[in-house]
């Protein structure tokens, strides 16, 4: 049985972003028998990363590793992306035929407009995971999924190329690329604010490890919210206990004001979405409902 290793590499592939999703993604194409030609890494974090998981691959500037390159990955900020498509369109560094990708959750293909006269093949390839940019992401690709997004003729050269770094193509259509990305970021950075929250809230209470509670806690709640949606909701709102619930908001007043605007802004969106779930009566839900909204008044 042969490895990726023993096979000659398919695509020579340069990476402009040694953040850590690009130094990650670039060594997964690598374990994959590709073979990366050029990096660029203009921070000292960012030139460590690329030496730890691109041992060996020179560090250029953006056109010479553009320049040459079969498969270029773009892991680069949002609010850059246009602008530097741009530029390499307008500079003629971008050859015909090129595969171009790019791993932002935001943006389509759409971004390639300006780099449409070169005939470069474009990819929006996103990993639905949050990276530290160390080799302990090269496994949790396994579990990951990835958005993509393409022309149809390449779909199946985008898939080829996620499951070959180990993830899971799910598609994503063009027009619904800013809904899927609003969804992950909803989900996955918004949990972190609310989980730092509720271990501050905890070490005021006294709690040297708020973690040890939280984490069954929080566990077991993901795990049952991604099996049974609303039906997972419990608690003093999904039971419509507006006395707990006025408990809790004076109390953030006094030890958390900062978090209290958190708090009324999530117990109403629970509260909405128990009523329309059927897990709140309309009979429990229109005092709790209009306590929210005398302390958002208030506050």
């Amino acid at each position: 049985m042969t490895t990726p290793h023993d096979r000659p590499a398919r695509f020579d592939v340069g990476v402009v972003g040694a953040g850590r999703v690009g130094a990650v993604l670039g060594a997964a194409l690598v374990r994959a028998g590709h073979h990366v030609t050029g990096v660029t890494a203009v921070s000292e974090a960012s030139r460590e990363r690329a030496a730890a998981l691109l041992p060996g691959v020179p560090v250029k500037p953006i056109p010479d590793v553009v320049a040459g390159a079969h498969l270029v990955v773009l892991a680069i900020p949002d609010d850059a992306l246009a602008e530097v498509v741009a530029g390499l369109a307008t500079t003629g560094t971008f050859t015909p035929g090129q595969l171009v990708m790019h791993t932002s959750g935001a943006h389509g293909i759409a971004v390639f407009e300006s780099a449409a006269e070169r005939d470069v093949v474009p990819l929006a390839l996103h990993p639905a995971m949050t990276f530290t940019g160390t080799a302990i992401d090269l496994e949790r690709l396994h579990d990951c999924c990835f958005g993509v997004t393409t022309v149809d003729l390449a779909r199946p050269l985008a898939e080829a190329l996620v499951i070959e770094m180990g993830g899971e193509p799910v598609w994503i259509p063009e027009d619904e690329r800013l809904t899927y990305h609003a969804a992950l970021a909803h989900g996955a950075n918004h949990l972190v604010t609310l989980v730092s929250q509720s271990m501050e809230l905890l070490r005021h209470a006294g709690v040297e490890e708020p973690s040890r509670i939280l984490e069954p806690l929080l566990s077991a709640a993901l795990a049952n919210t991604l099996q049974q949606g609303d039906a997972a909701l419990t608690g003093p709102v999904a039971r419509g206990d507006a006395g707990t619930v006025a408990g809790h908001v004076g109390l953030l007043r006094e030890v958390a004001p900062d978090i209290r605007p958190t708090y009324l802004a999530l117990a109403r969106a629970t509260a909405q979405r128990a009523l329309l779930s059927g897990r709140l009566r309309p009979s429990a839900a229109d005092p709790l409902l209009q306590l929210l909204a005398d302390e958002e008044d208030d506050s």
